[in-house]
């Protein structure tokens, strides 16, 4: 019909481009004007938090592998970090890179194993290897055992900012986060994402188009458990600690539930699911015990109502609400096919 426009579909719809470089705009001066709003140190557990959802849905969302594990890769770089920056008295860049590349290493012989399984079957061994982590984590004498690492100096980065300003802290955490979202963003959007887009819909048949599905995953585990291990350093600064809570397994259950609240497979997800995790930490502790009762009446609602998360909810909505308007005639074209003409 002449003047109709063909609807898009689901995947096409959604906000326009001018729209989102607008919202990411305000969300980054937010970002900016968020310490002398709000407490640094708080803003700073948030980011870091949002940080090691992002890895985690890099892996659940968008390669359909839940991992029960994840938690090893941030308490390791934690305790890495916090030991080469306390008793070798390396900058606090230094002591992040080194975390970093520990759980890249961790997350290589990890994801070799735990890749070798699909489903539940891979989730128990990731829990199991991460277990293994904490045992060891525990008993290690570097790590402090129960007492962890404390007093962790955050030092001078590259000999110039001093990271004991907690303005200076705080933007640095900020930048951390920046880029490793952004690595996240751009892994997903490219070729590589693609495929493991194609993994997690249908892997017989991206193995039957001749990729090596256990190759993408494999690098999709390392990328995962990397990013973890960033949040991990970072976290280890900010608190300048590192404790045994990092390492235990309802690290990677809390990872779960932030990912879930804030939207399975989205990209801003699961740093809207970590800044509500850590807000209901942070202004519920005033309830005593109660807070986990809170938490969980807070977390069944959230699921319950908004089946896709928070940010899956407003995409589907905002999918709806632009197909809606594509698939309406517009007016030439109704007054073309109207009756007597």
């Amino acid at each position: 019909m002449a003047g109709t426009q063909p609807a898009r579909s689901p995947r096409q719809a959604g906000l326009p481009r001018h729209w989102r470089l607008i919202l990411g705009a305000l969300l980054l001066a937010a970002a900016v004007a968020g310490p002398f709003l709000f407490y640094p140190v708080f803003l700073m557990k948030a980011l870091c938090f949002a940080l090691f959802a992002c890895a985690f849905n890099l892996l659940i969302g968008y390669v359909g592998l839940l991992s029960f594990g994840h938690a090893a890769f941030m308490g390791t770089a934690s305790y890495i970090t916090a030991y080469t920056v306390k008793a070798w008295g390396f900058e606090p860049l230094v002591g992040i890179l080194a975390g970093t590349a520990v759980a890249a290493v961790l997350g290589t012989g990890f994801g070799w194993l735990a890749i070798r399984r699909q489903g539940i079957y891979f989730a128990m061994v990731t829990l199991a290897l991460a277990q293994m982590v904490y045992f060891v984590a525990l008993q290690a004498k570097f790590t402090g055992g129960e007492d962890g690492i404390q007093a962790v100096p955050r030092g001078r980065l590259l000999g110039l900012v001093d990271l004991g300003d907690p303005l200076a802290m705080y933007y640095f955490v900020l930048v951390v986060f920046l880029i490793g979202y952004a690595l996240v963003y751009r892994t997903i959007h490219s070729p590589f994402g693609q495929v493991l887009k194609a993994i997690r819909e249908n892997e017989p048949r991206a193995i039957s188009l001749g990729y090596r599905t256990d190759r993408y995953k494999l690098l999709a585990f390392i990328l995962s458990a990397t990013l973890a291990g960033l949040a991990g350093s970072t976290k280890s600064l900010v608190f300048q600690l590192a404790s045994l809570t990092d390492v235990q397994w309802q690290m990677s259950g809390e990872v779960v539930l932030m990912t879930l609240l804030g939207g399975l497979g989205t990209v801003f997800g699961p740093v809207v699911g970590a800044f509500i995790d850590v807000g209901m930490e942070n202004y519920l502790a005033q309830y005593g015990s109660w807070v986990t009762v809170i938490q969980g009446v807070i977390f069944v609602v959230c699921v319950l109502t908004f089946r896709r998360g928070v940010v899956g909810e407003i995409i589907h909505l905002a999918q709806r609400v632009t197909a809606g308007r594509t698939e309406a005639p517009p007016p030439a074209a109704v007054a073309q096919t109207a009756p007597g003409e």
